[in-house]
């Protein structure tokens, strides 16, 4: 039972009827919020991750706390279950502290605002935004280190706190927070900025409540969350089995050297509940890549994926909850013990993505996806610049989304849907470096009938005597083809010194100095790939060279033969596609590379940098 206490008149609501029509209209209301929440953000943030890249995620829940519209699913219940204080109309609560919250926010660089949203006196929903600060403080710049042991090396950690009591900012508040970051000008306005835009979805329930009457709005809402359990109920039914399924996968290393960490999960469905369990997943790490995985968000996440592989058209908010139950043992990477470091999370939350695209489709194979772009990498390059200034930026990369059963999947893209590029013209109008390079690594995709997508090269110039942090991951181990296809290329980070010395650089790494006209190689990994290569048509493999998607010699993983000048050579693909089938076995389902023993023999030799050891805790 939640602990908070919300002042309000103590007048219950109606119950009405909700006709459909007028559930439709709300829903589409609360749509077009939840939008203009994000375009509020977007037209007053400051640093570059929010204003360019969006890494933000907006909601507006029910009076309960319970997400209807919105894309990362509700932060609020864990808020709700573990602050003890009172709420009251006019409040807006800061928070940046994940074990404070049941991990409704998985790392301090994460600032979340919640804000309850009154009529009459009465609770009739919230509205709550997270965006990821450039900046909290800690021990590098960025407060992500990668060494990190607890949380307290990551920078300033905010409990629930009222940063406005009853509509009076609390500037005392604020002032002790910004005390503690490298740019306070950057956080107070992209904080700003995330008030304004809980406050314009305030604005626009409000409009709602007056237009339709209070009981109809929270009719309506009561309505929609329902319509999507009935919804997801059947999904559910029609595509989880009774029979339980498993699956695997990896986080490659923790930047100190040790790894693959594992991330393992069961499932099945009783009735129409599913089942989920995370037992057999690895200790926590003593590094900071642990993922404190809300079992609320991880719903969201099995939600989002089942509608949009099954169902695009269902809405999908927090209804569903009750027929998902979720088990992460403690101590676990997805449940560290505090005060464990959390800062790195990112690879763990990606990771989670795949290991549900193994688990959901493996009763139905034509609708598995392959592994692709799960992760989001950091690049992560400040100092002074030529005037004494400081600079600092931070900068997510995109790379190769999984081949799909409708199609290939997009080259240089990111995992989150709503994520876009910092531009590079931006990049180098407000930081010392320019963009040498920009484009797609031809052959990285996995081959399949649907080709995974490509993964990037960004050639960055250093222009500035300055240090970076790195943060990624998929360059030990594959990412996986399914159905036939072949596994996506790894990543690589390559540093080309003035000298013209060269140094490939570890996947995770802080404090790596840069000179002016230094070149980093930022090269992520591709997608893999859905289905057999020898289908995919040969015309389009030659389309592909031509756009320098594939190379010739890529080519020929399809078992399609191109001449030097272009031109498809029919004969020599017929002859080349008997020879491979008759040489090749049955393929299985997933493809995931070369097993992780042959992996660490020759890691040396393909990357450049040593294989990861095996953690204390492993098999």
């Amino acid at each position: 039972m939640a602990k908070a206490h919300i002042i309000q008149k103590d007048q219950p609501f109606n119950q009405v009827d909700i006709d459909p029509i007028t559930l439709d209209i709300i829903e589409s209301a609360l749509r077009n919020a939840r939008f203009e929440m994000d375009t509020v953000l977007f037209r007053t943030a400051i640093s570059p991750g929010i204003r360019e890249q969006h890494d933000e995620f907006p909601l507006i829940a029910d009076r309960e706390g319970r997400m209807v519209v919105g894309q990362f699913g509700s932060f609020i219940s864990g808020f709700l279950d573990s602050y003890e204080g009172t709420i009251e109309e006019g409040d807006v609560i800061l928070l940046s502290d994940p074990y404070k919250c049941a991990g409704a926010i998985s790392h301090a660089n994460d600032w979340l605002v919640l804000q309850p949203i009154f009529h009459g006196g009465r609770l009739v929903g919230w509205a709550a935004m997270l965006g990821h600060m450039t900046d909290v403080g800690g021990k590098v710049p960025g407060s992500l280190p990668t060494d990190a042991t607890s949380i307290f090396e990551e920078g300033v950690i905010i409990p629930p706190v009222k940063l406005y009591r009853r509509g009076v900012m609390q500037e005392e508040v604020q002032t002790v927070i910004l005390n503690q970051v490298r740019l306070p000008h950057w956080n107070r306005s992209d904080l700003n900025g995330i008030v304004a835009a809980c406050r314009t979805a305030e604005r626009r329930v409000i409009e709602m409540c007056d237009r339709f009457g209070v009981d109809t709005f929270v009719g309506a809402l009561d309505a929609a969350l329902e319509r999507n359990r009935r919804a997801m109920a059947e999904l559910i039914k029609r595509t989880i089995p009774e029979e339980e399924l498993s699956f695997e996968d990896y986080i490659c290393d923790d930047g100190r050297g040790f790894g693959p960490y594992k991330l393992k999960c069961t499932m099945r469905r009783e009735g129409e509940r599913v089942m989920v369990d995370w037992t057999g997943t690895d200790p926590q790490s003593a590094s900071s890549i642990n993922f404190y995985l809300n079992e609320n968000m991880f719903k969201m996440f099995f939600g989002i994926y089942m509608i949009m592989v099954f169902d695009p058209q269902i809405l999908y908010n927090d209804g569903f909850y009750p027929l998902v139950e979720v088990k992460i043992p403690e101590g676990t990477l997805l449940k560290p013990r505090y005060p464990a470091a959390l800062s790195c999370r990112t690879h763990g939350l990606g990771r989670v993505f795949d290991v549900l695209g193994g688990l959901l489709g493996q009763r139905q194979p034509e609708f598995l996806n392959a592994a692709g772009f799960s992760s989001s990498p950091h690049l992560m390059y400040s100092g002074y610049d030529s005037k004494g200034d400081w600079y600092q930026l931070y900068q997510i990369g995109f790379g190769g989304i999984p081949g799909r059963p409708v199609g290939d999947g997009p080259d240089g893209h990111s995992l989150w849907p709503s994520f876009s590029n910092v531009p590079n013209e931006f990049l180098e109008a407000y930081f010392p470096l320019r963009i040498e390079r920009y484009e797609t690594v031809p052959d990285s995709g996995g081959p399949g009938l649907h080709r995974g997508g490509n993964g990037i090269d960004v050639v960055y110039c250093f222009l500035a005597e300055g240090e970076i942090s790195i943060h990624d991951d998929r360059w030990f181990t594959y990412p996986w083809g399914v159905n036939g296809g072949l596994p996506g290329a790894r990543s690589k980070k390559i540093l080309i010194r003035t000298d013209g010395s060269t140094e490939s650089v570890p996947s995770k790494c802080d404090h790596v100095r840069v000179h002016p006209n230094d070149l980093l190689h930022y090269v992520t990994w591709g997608g893999g790939g859905w289905g057999d290569p020898l289908m995919r048509d040969p015309a389009l493999v030659a389309k592909e060279i031509e756009r320098g998607l594939v190379t010739i010699a890529g080519a020929r993983r399809y078992g399609v033969v191109v001449e030097p000048d272009g031109g498809l050579n029919e004969s020599a693909t017929g002859k080349l596609r008997a020879q491979m089938k008759s040489q090749r076995g049955q393929s299985a389902v997933f493809n995931y590379g070369p097993p992780l023993s042959e992996l660490r023999a020759r890691c040396l030799e393909e990357t450049g940098l040593p294989a990861p050891q095996p953690p204390i805790f492993s098999r």
